[in-house]
């Protein structure tokens, strides 16, 4: 059984070095991209179990990552956390998005992140074998 797949779209290599190099310790595939566009590419082709992405990056945000996604039946379930520096509340555009699990303001941990990915495929998995 190959390890799980997670897509990283952020356009700070600070961000998704720390990240990919927390995730892939933890036995997680990672693929990383720069901004919205090419996240939209790697979902579609890669079908990833999970997204990390910023919510302001270059060609496609966060949110028009997640609603290009809602309307491709295969990528419409993969669960999305959303990174965000923002200092105001982004919900009601959430209302509409459920594949958006959480949304983790910027600074965050690693460590916290990583919990959350694993938590969110776990419930992931038992949804689907329920």
């Amino acid at each position: 059984m190959s390890p799980p797949l997670i897509l990283l779209a952020d356009d700070e290599p600070h961000i998704t070095h720390i990240i990919s190099l927390k995730l892939t310790r933890a036995g997680f595939e990672v693929i990383v991209v720069e901004d919205g566009e090419l996240a939209l590419k790697a979902a579609i082709e890669r079908r990833p179990d999970a997204i990390v992405t910023d919510l302001q990056m270059p060609y496609l945000s966060g949110i028009e990552l997640a609603q290009q996604l809602s309307t491709n039946e295969h990528c419409r379930d993969i669960p999305i956390i959303l990174l965000t520096a923002r200092g105001y509340a982004v919900e009601e555009e959430l209302k509409n998005l459920p594949s958006i699990k959480k949304m983790l303001s910027k600074p965050f941990s690693a460590k916290d992140l990583l919990k959350d990915i694993n938590a969110l495929l776990s419930n992931d998995g038992e949804e689907r074998a329920a």
